[in-house]
């Protein structure tokens, strides 16, 4: 199997066990939802977005497009439910404002069983992985070597798209949803891809000390299990990235989650 398809199915996989799993419980939403099915999904989705911005872009942008829909869900069910665990604790909410929030988050539980049934996630022999697993052969897939190329080039274009997009903003944020969300977003893709790609990118240290970074290196940030990127395995060529830049990265990102703890959901 090309390394392509490897990487899918990598996740696949383990979307899978879960998809069973869910089969055989009262609420599959709640249980995937539970049990990080979104992590899963957010790998696929990613690997998705990369694909389709190094070839066969069209068949990659439809798989986003369905692993992005239940990805979604599911946020918008940790949405609730943070909100609704936050209520649940403190004892001057009043039981009106839990109570509402609790019926979204189970609405939300309720979007999520309809779309598995009317996209067939949850059958006994997988039909939406399967399908997907089909797709994937068409793909016009690449050597290992050409495809590393293609990812560096995938990864410098998303960080100056993320540049011109806070060079439009004058440098200002105004709006904290269509501004400071959507740098967010971007940033998290940028943390996801070494993740979702299993070895492809590594960390490298260049040993050159960069004060502008240095404040970002906390040990809460070089010892964060989101920067331990998997193994090199069995990828005979891998695309470096800088590991002080890539815990900067790591930095923002927990930056802006805190607002998000604070009371600013973005």
């Amino acid at each position: 199997m090309t390394q392509g398809p490897g990487r899918f199915e990598y996740w696949l996989v383990k979307l899978d066990e879960q998809l069973l799993q869910a089969l055989k419980n009262e609420n599959p939403a709640l249980f995937l939802y539970q049990n990080d099915a979104r992590t899963k999904l957010f790998m696929l989705e990613g690997l998705s977005k990369l694909y389709a911005g190094m070839h066969n872009k069209k068949l990659f942008c439809k798989l986003e497009d369905q692993f992005k829909l239940l990805e979604d869900l599911i946020g918008a069910v940790d949405y609730y439910d943070c909100f609704a665990k936050d209520f649940l604790a403190d004892p001057e909410m009043p039981a009106t404002i839990r109570m509402a929030t609790e019926q979204k988050r189970d609405e939300k539980l309720a979007e999520i069983n309809a779309a598995l049934k009317k996209k067939k996630w949850l059958t006994r022999d997988l039909k939406r992985t399967k399908k997907i697993r089909k797709k994937l052969l068409k793909a016009d897939w690449k050597k290992q070597q050409k495809e590393t190329g293609l990812i560096g080039e995938f990864y410098a274009s998303s960080i100056k798209k993320l540049e011109a997009f806070y060079a439009a903003t004058g440098e200002k944020f105004t709006d904290l949803e269509s501004q400071v969300h959507e740098i967010r977003r971007r940033l998290r893709w940028l943390s996801i891809y070494p993740q979702a790609i299993q070895g492809a990118i590594q960390l490298a240290d260049n040993n050159n000390p960069d004060e502008s970074v240095a404040k970002y290196l906390t040990p809460e940030v070089v010892n964060s299990p989101f920067n331990k990127l998997p193994a090199p395995g069995n990828n005979e060529s891998v695309f470096l990235l800088e590991k002080k830049y890539f815990f900067a990265l790591s930095y923002m990102i927990s930056a802006l989650g805190k607002l998000k703890d604070a009371g600013l959901r973005i």
